[in-house]
């Protein structure tokens, strides 16, 4: 955990504490004068001091080194586990203390091994996020340490700013499965959009004089056109175009109807700042509007044929899996879980690393209820374990 001896300064015990410890020492032991020396410790709330005076009490008490270092593999297993539970509590106890000064960061890293997260998730909620480096410590346990990321990353957005964020998401998280994506992608697409709400109103009423009524973006766009008269544009647009890419692991009706909204809006840009994505996307906006459509059930056979022909016309190999995986995903999204599998097992080699856009070929066919399909299709590539599991999946069901 840290070294033997206090990371800054030296002991500041005054000479009464010191008395008292050599007191307990020459009277009771070794015991009672490190347990003086923990309370003291306590008091004068020297955590890093408490843990490490914690720590040789635990090794006294099961007769070891004070100052044993290994892992031990030199122990007995009940010796091991007594060590490793008393470590666990020590832990506990210091990493409590620091989060009730506010320590958040510090306070974690103790608490991590313990595995409790409640107590660090109680300490966010009552940070005072007005200390800039409490607000940094949050944001660092909440959504990098993944205790609260949704929290996490919407303290980010909110004081750090939207470029700092979309940064983060793209590095950290947009390989993640979508389920885990969801959370941060919603936060992002809601604040983007009341962004841009916002500006748009501004600018609307500056111009004419009064509010905007009505109620979405697309429906204020459409009857002005002096909006974007010589390329102009009312929020930055590579934010908007890794908004509306990270939307699409969105289920939510309402969270679609927002990206949806953004590409109305996306649409009317001059084709310069239509930042041109990869394969199935190519039209930015044009593509990604068709694919929210169609989880909204509107649009859907000319968005399917769209996702279907960029899918069957992808050279996996070279171009990479997105096409051919947002077409089966689209499948599978809309309730096509079969032709979704049948998809998956003709288009995708064996080999071939995926991004994990679409569901596992398991998953699929859990959805679907058919097993045979995958079993017949481990059999052909004489994989004996998939075949075996495809099975015993189906069997169970």
């Amino acid at each position: 955990m840290f070294p033997f001896g206090p990371p800054s300064g030296d002991l500041a015990l005054s000479a009464s504490p010191y008395d008292e410890i050599r007191s307990a020492l020459d009277q009771q032991g070794a015991e009672a004068a490190l347990q003086r020396l923990s309370d003291e410790f306590r008091k004068e709330k020297k955590h890093y001091e408490l843990f490490e005076s914690l720590k040789m009490l635990a090794r006294l008490r099961l007769g070891l080194p004070l100052l044993y270092a290994d892992a031990g593999e030199d122990l007995s297993e009940e010796k091991r586990d007594a060590l490793e539970d008393a470590l666990i509590e020590i832990c506990r106890e210091v990493g409590t203390l620091l989060l009730d000064e506010g320590r958040i960061r510090e306070g974690w890293y103790y608490l991590r091994p313990v595995g409790d997260k409640e107590p660090v998730l109680r300490a966010i909620r009552d940070a005072d996020f007005d200390e800039e480096d409490t607000l940094d410590d949050v944001i660092e346990v909440a959504l990098h340490e993944g205790i609260a990321p949704e929290l996490g990353f919407g303290l980010l957005l909110e004081h750090h700013g939207t470029c700092n964020a979309i940064t983060t998401y793209e590095q950290q998280f947009a390989g993640l499965p979508p389920a885990r994506q969801q959370p941060l992608a919603a936060k992002l697409l809601k604040h983007l959009h009341d962004e841009l709400s916002a500006t748009l109103k501004a600018d609307i009423a500056h111009q004419e004089g009064s509010d905007p009524t009505e109620a979405t973006l697309a429906e204020m766009i459409a009857p002005r056109d002096w909006l974007f008269s010589t390329g102009g544009y009312h929020i930055d647009a590579s934010h908007l175009a890794a908004t509306v890419r990270f939307a699409r692991v969105l289920d939510d009706p309402e969270l679609l109807r927002l990206a949806l909204d953004l590409t109305a809006y996306g649409e009317r840009l001059d084709p310069q700042l239509q930042y041109e994505q990869p394969v199935p996307f190519t039209s930015t906006y044009p593509h990604n509007a068709l694919f929210f459509q169609a989880l909204l059930g509107e649009n859907y056979d000319e968005a399917l044929k769209h996702f279907r022909e960029k899918a069957e016309a992808s050279d996996i190999r070279r171009e990479g899996s997105l096409a051919i995986e947002t077409y089966i995903s689209l499948l599978a999204r809309t309730g096509k879980a079969s032709e979704a599998l049948d998809a998956a097992l003709r288009m995708i080699p064996e080999g071939v690393h995926t991004m994990g856009i679409a569901p596992t070929l398991v998953e699929l066919s859990n959805a679907s209820g058919d097993y045979e399909k995958l079993a017949a299709f481990c059999q052909n590539r004489n994989d004996m374990l998939g075949f075996i599991t495809s099975l015993l999946q189906a069997k169970s069901q």
